[in-house]
Parts: C-alpha cells; structure tokens; sequence
C-alpha cells in the first residue's frame, strides 16, 4: 500500500476514535454530572480535533477492507458501572491522541504539536471528571457503612449494597496486613460492582493498591497531604473530628469530607467521650464540607440526629449485627431521605 495513502486511513481512523470517545465522555459531563465546564471542554476539543479532520483524510478511509473492524477483546463487551465506562473512553481517546501526534508529524508539522497539547488536556479533563464524579457520588451519600468484623464480611456488605448503600469503609486494625489486603480487594471489586464507593480506613498503600475511591483517617494516622501524595488528586480523603477546632483544621487540611463524634458512646470507639448532639448542631452550621454523624448510631436514633441537622450519617452495629442488612439499610435510607 501507498504509504501516504496508509498515513492518511491511520490519522482518518484516529480522528474518529478520539471524537466518539470524547463525545461519550461528553454525554454524562451534561446529563450526569451537570457539569457544565467539563461539558464545554470536551466540545471545545472535539471541534479542536474536527478542524483536523479534513475531506482529504476522510477519502482515504476504505471500511469494508480494514482488518481491523472484526477486532474485538471480551472486555469491551462489559461496563459494570459509570467510572469503568469513562475510564475506558478517556483511555481509548488518549491513545488515539498519541496516534494522531506522532504520524501527524509525517502529515503536517502543527500537527503533532497541536495533538500533544490536546492529549495533556485530556489527562487534566480526566482528573477533574474522575474527581468530581467520586465527590457527587459522596455528597449523594446519606448512609456510610463502616464494618466490623463478622463471619459473613462480605455477604453482609452486599447484602447492605443490595439495600441502596453506595458508602462502604472497611475498618480492620487486628490482622496481619496480607489478610486485610486480600479482603481489601474483594470489598472493593463487590462496591464497585454496584456502582458504591470505596474507602479504606488508616492505610493510604492499601487503598492505592485495592483501587479503592480513597482513604478515611483518624486524628493519629498520617497527614492528609501525605495522603493525597499516595493517591493523587481524585481520591477521597476523610478525616475523624470530635470537636470544631479538629473540624477546622481537616478542612484546612483539604479533607474531601469529615467525621463528626462519636454521637454517641459506642463500643467501637471506647477510649472516646461522646461528642454529642452540640457538634452535630455546630457541624450543620458551620462545615462547608460534607460531614457524617458517626458514633452510637440506629434507626431509633437516627430521627433526633436529623432533628439536630444531620443529612448524613455513618454506622457499624446497626447494619454489619443486623438481622437483615439490606432491609435495615433501606429503611434507614428512607429515614434519612425522608
């Protein structure tokens, strides 16, 4: 084949491909974010990329006799959920960018350079979307599960998952590191099977490793900037606070969301006074970010939490001893969305 005639079907299909990613990318920007900065780059790139696409390199395309159009891998035939599908879109499109910048060095010199400086500009889209999809995910969340140990870990937290959950903390502080990094994963991938976020409680590596949507830290573990240096800019970063002065500095810090207890005594946290129902009121006044009411936490109690200005709420005993977790889960679900 001529070679000018192969560079041209190559840029021809590149072009294609980094346009239809971008414009499925761009769909949930508009309609499931509500983003409209994010909606508007994506269509400012892909007219950016159109502008390329010129009637010469569209000529060069011959269809029926590519190769490559029966290609496919069983991995593209699934999306279990929105993060999956926008990762996989936003890889295609970079790809395709890296394509178009080096042979469109051999088509046009401002190619390869105008393509470069696109594809850093997916890179950047990628982190903000990644980043704002997690943290609408978190804000959405009135319930936040924080497990304990129990015979049925993981049947418990589908079960719970299979209520409404899209909150899950795995806490576990009393076994050798390879155990918890193994349930780590499992817990991870069953969230992520139903569209839940993630979190791991103290340990950054693991969180990093287990592909969890972030980390939740107590007032002893590492700094949250240490932190967001493990896990880069898109991950959630929580902190427990039993007081406003530990509120004020998380915030500080840059905490993603906050712990706000123990409400309540609790068995879970015995070395801790209760906070009680005052920093619940105070936490409703005056925290800009998202905050859970944690500590002693049921469905008998929930209703005062709530009187008291509490939209989201973080528990242990009341799902992961539940006779019925999913039940248990939906009904405090519907409580706290009233």
């Amino acid at each position: 084949m001529d070679k000018n005639l192969a560079i041209a079907r190559i840029l021809d299909a590149n072009l294609d491909r980094a346009r239809e990613g971008l414009r499925v990318v761009e769909e949930w920007c508009r309609l499931g974010l509500e983003n409209s900065d994010c909606t508007d780059k994506c269509k400012q790139m892909r007219q950016e990329i159109a502008h390329w696409h010129t009637s010469d390199l569209r000529k060069a395309r011959d269809t029926i006799n590519d190769p490559g159009t029966d290609l496919s891998h069983p991995q593209e035939a699934i999306r279990e959920n929105i993060e999956q599908l926008l990762q996989a879109n936003l890889c295609r499109v970079q790809e395709a960018l890296r394509v178009l910048e080096e042979y469109g060095k051999l088509y046009d010199p401002n190619m390869g350079n105008a393509f470069k400086k696109i594809r850093y500009q997916v890179y950047i889209l990628e982190s903000e979307l990644l980043q704002s999809y997690r943290y609408k995910k978190l804000i959405n969340a009135s319930l936040y599960l924080v497990t304990s140990s129990t015979k049925n870990l993981l049947k418990t937290v589908e079960s719970a998952l299979q209520g409404g959950l899209t909150l899950v903390q795995y806490r576990k502080k009393d076994v050798d590191d390879i155990i918890r990094l193994e349930m780590a994963q499992k817990l991870s991938e069953l969230c992520h099977k139903y569209d839940a976020l993630f979190i791991v409680n103290d340990r950054a590596d693991i969180a990093l490793e287990v592909n969890a949507d972030g980390v939740h830290l107590g007032q002893q573990d590492i700094p949250i900037s240490l932190a967001r240096r493990i896990l880069g800019p898109n991950k959630i970063i929580g902190r427990s606070t039993t007081n406003p002065q530990e509120m004020a500095k998380a915030i500080a810090e840059k905490a993603d969301y906050i712990g706000v207890g123990p409400v309540y005594a609790t068995p879970t946290k015995p070395d801790k006074q209760a906070a009680g129902l005052d920093y619940v009121k105070y936490a409703a006044q005056h925290s800009p970010i998202p905050w859970f009411a944690i500590g002693g936490i049921d469905e008998h109690n929930v209703t005062e939490l709530i009187a008291s200005g509490a939209t989201q709420v973080a528990l242990v005993r009341a799902i992961m001893e539940a006779d019925n977790p999913q039940k248990t889960t939906a009904k405090l679900l519907k409580k706290l969305k009233g």
